[in-house]
């Protein structure tokens, strides 16, 4: 039987079967506590440079659709968990998870301790590794682990953004109906695609907005050509610092328009904004997140995913306030300017997947634009 081996920078060595397609992936090893949600996890553009950990034990059971994408493929580097269930039962399931990964060539590895392999990036923190199928034995894989560039400063945002500007249409899914078509719109939204998720544009287009998606790259005066109500800063993959060019964008519209941003978004505001951003010891990825909200103390369920955050002091500085915060560690999950028509989360209110606690945020965002323009 064809062994599978997770090396991490560090030496530690994990041996398995393979999973997915066979051959060899490395990125930095990070885990996700979500118990469902995988195929909206696998094509999440902001896992991209990364290899991710389930810690639910059995992954796979209900299988692959057509319909639970959250963007055009996957862009994870390597997948890991405990157990692939060999049998999709669903009605919606078009394929088995094992068959998906193959077909789009990810590499994965399942049969191993995954709450071995957590606890160990809990204490020592994420890192890089290599997951490979084809190598007779381990020892030559840390040496390529340890070869690895690192995430911090790297633009992975160009990697996965639009080419092109597109247009948005879909609405939100529904039980024997699908993807419906949204009301009819009454705001302009330019969103910056620095890795956007589908059910973002969704819920977008089902409070009303009628929605451009630019990439990254576009420059700020190019966005307000298109006389925009208010411009929304997407989620992403990697360090925000390795993407001057948006940050410099966002600045200069920051004062000029409403702005709504959401992961990375919210961490690119608050560059713009004057704050700083620091690497988390092994980031925030699931979908179980205690995320408290400062002027109301409810405490809302959040889904995750990011390996960076804003430095609360640094942005207050310049104006912003914190207006969320993690409970479980006590981090910066959202700002308020004290003048400027902008706000920012860090969790993701759209889920998919995750709970939909904080979908209210997209209303608040439609409102914010409709004060500003009357």
């Amino acid at each position: 039987m064809t062994r599978a081996f997770l090396v991490l920078r560090d030496g530690r060595t994990f041996a398995g079967e393979p999973l997915g397609a066979l051959g060899e992936a490395s990125g930095e090893v990070i885990f996700n506590t979500a118990m469902q949600g995988y195929q909206e996890i696998l094509t999440d553009p902001s896992y991209r440079g990364q290899i991710v950990a389930m810690t639910y034990p059995l992954i796979g059971n209900y299988g692959v659709n057509d319909e639970d994408v959250e963007s055009r493929k996957p862009w994870v580097n390597g997948f890991i968990v405990k157990e692939c269930s060999p049998v999709a039962s669903n009605f919606r399931a078009g394929v088995s998870l094992d068959d998906y990964l193959r077909r789009h060539g990810i590499v994965g590895i399942q049969g191993i301790d995954t709450r071995a392999l957590t606890r160990h990036l809990r204490d020592h923190g994420a890192q890089d590794g290599v997951i490979s199928s084809v190598a007779a034995e381990p020892a030559a894989l840390e040496a390529r682990a340890r070869a690895l560039p690192s995430l911090v400063g790297r633009d992975l945002v160009a990697e996965v953004t639009a080419a092109e500007p597109y247009g948005w249409s879909e609405g939100g899914w529904q039980l024997a109906r699908g993807y419906v078509t949204p009301p009819a719109p009454h705001l302009r939204v330019v969103a910056y695609d620095c890795g956007i998720k589908f059910n973002i544009l969704r819920q977008l287009r089902m409070a009303g907005c009628d929605v451009t998606v630019v990439p990254a790259s576009t420059p700020a005066e190019a966005v307000l050509e298109r006389e925009p109500d208010g411009v929304f800063l997407s989620n992403g993959p990697g360090d925000p610092e390795g993407v001057p060019y948006l940050i410099a964008s966002v600045a200069r519209l920051l004062p000029r328009v409403p702005v709504f941003g959401i992961c990375l978004g919210h961490q690119i505001m608050g560059l713009a904004g004057g704050g700083s951003t620091y690497k988390l010891k092994f980031g925030h990825h699931g979908a179980n997140h205690p995320v408290r909200d400062l002027a109301t103390r409810k405490v809302a369920i959040t889904a995750q995913n990011h390996g960076f955050a804003v430095e609360p002091a640094s942005a207050a500085r310049h104006g912003w306030e914190p207006t969320h915060v993690n409970l479980n560690d006590g981090t910066c999950e959202g700002l308020r300017h004290r003048e400027w028509p902008a706000f920012s989360v860090q969790y993701h209110p759209e889920a998919s997947p995750g709970p939909h606690d904080a979908n209210d945020l997209f209303h608040r965002f439609t409102e914010l634009m409709t004060r500003k323009g009357g």
